[in-house]
């Protein structure tokens, strides 16, 4: 990403050491895809919603971290915290009851010749052989009728007080789309989570988008620009890091979908630390750039013990250790680094991400 996009904003003052001091720290949250892992944010965002000291200004999310995102925040502006948190639970345990992708293959998979729900792997090999195009040409995705039930997007266009940010890919332009609060539609979020090589592109207003994962996993530039709050909380579902050299083609086809879906940013993270590095030495003057302030939650030892196909696992039992994982990383991460808030970043960018 350009750094131009980390640009002039309006200085906020001595806002952080106030801020450290307050009963309430209001933070941003980056949410990154990756099918049923998605259920690990579920529980990040369960235990943050838990904390009355914790407010979400805003959420950047892509794909598995879309779905979390507006599911959250419907429920949150319907019946705040223990709204969204509700909102949540109702989500994925309609997710494991619509048992993806296994309860829609009867209706396609009859018209092409097959009797059986296919394995994760006979789902990879059609895939690689035919078009979505071609073995899903009614374009039949769960997940929409799933999302529409769930979601009151005209609430969320007119009145939530969380400022959303889904990512998706154009396909034609190769550029990222970020779909604001008043774009907010399920279509929009079916595209921010469009696998190519297992739906049709999703068209929204004439463009047709594929996964934002490509493009912006999740994209930080949203919270920057259009947030007043200067901390940024990843949630990472995608190991940036593997000890083991990958041999297997699922194992080389894992490591390089984490590859790609974590390279939109890792760029950000770099532009992010050369702007930190100007403001450190005094290049910049008179509060010309904004100091972004960068956290991070994950469980990479357990994610990366995880292999490809449990991205299509619906049991809950599994989701449900995802939630459990994700609301105790969460609450280590509050116990240690609630006071910091505000005041400095909590994790070493040039380390982790460069």
């Amino acid at each position: 990403m350009p750094d131009e996009r980390l640009g002039a904003r309006p200085d906020e003052g001595t806002a952080s050491s106030t801020s450290a001091a307050a009963a309430t720290k209001t933070i941003n949250l980056a949410l990154q895809g990756g099918g049923a892992h998605g259920a690990f944010a579920w529980g990040v965002l369960d235990r943050l919603f838990e904390d009355e000291r914790i407010a979400i200004e805003g959420l950047s999310a892509t794909s598995a971290g879309a779905m979390n995102a507006v599911v959250a925040a419907h429920g949150f502006t319907a019946g705040g915290r223990a709204g969204a948190r509700q909102a949540l639970d109702d989500f994925w345990r309609a997710i494991s009851e619509t048992a993806w992708p296994g309860s829609w293959w009867p209706d396609f998979g009859r018209l092409a010749g097959y009797r059986a729900a296919p394995s994760h792997f006979a789902i990879g090999l059609l895939a690689r052989l035919f078009s979505p195009y071609q073995f899903n040409p009614l374009d039949i995705n769960p997940l929409r009728d799933l999302i529409e039930r769930t979601v009151d997007f005209a609430a969320l266009r007119a009145q939530c007080p969380i400022k959303l940010f889904l990512c998706a890919t154009n396909v034609r332009s190769g550029k990222v789309k970020i779909f604001g609060n008043r774009e907010l539609s399920a279509a929009a979020v079916l595209a921010s989570g469009c696998l190519p090589h297992l739906f049709q592109a999703v068209e929204v207003d004439g463009a047709h988008y594929w996964d934002g994962g490509y493009m912006g996993n999740p994209a930080i530039f949203p919270l920057i620009y259009h947030c007043d709050c200067r901390d940024v909380v990843v949630i990472h579902i995608n190991p940036i890091e593997r000890d083991e050299l990958p041999t297997t083609p699922d194992e080389i086809m894992n490591r390089l979908n984490e590859i790609s879906f974590n390279s939109s940013l890792m760029r950000e993270m770099r532009a992010i630390a050369f702007v930190s590095k100007l403001i450190d030495s005094g290049d910049v003057r008179d509060n010309a750039l904004h100091r972004v302030l960068i956290h991070a939650i994950d469980a990479e030892e357990f994610m990366r013990d995880l292999g490809a196909a449990s991205k299509f696992d619906p049991n809950w039992s599994f989701l449900t250790r995802l939630r459990d994982i994700g609301r105790e990383r969460a609450g280590e991460w509050i116990e240690r680094n609630f006071a910091r808030l505000g005041v400095e970043s909590t994790i070493d960018i040039r380390a982790k991400y460069l």
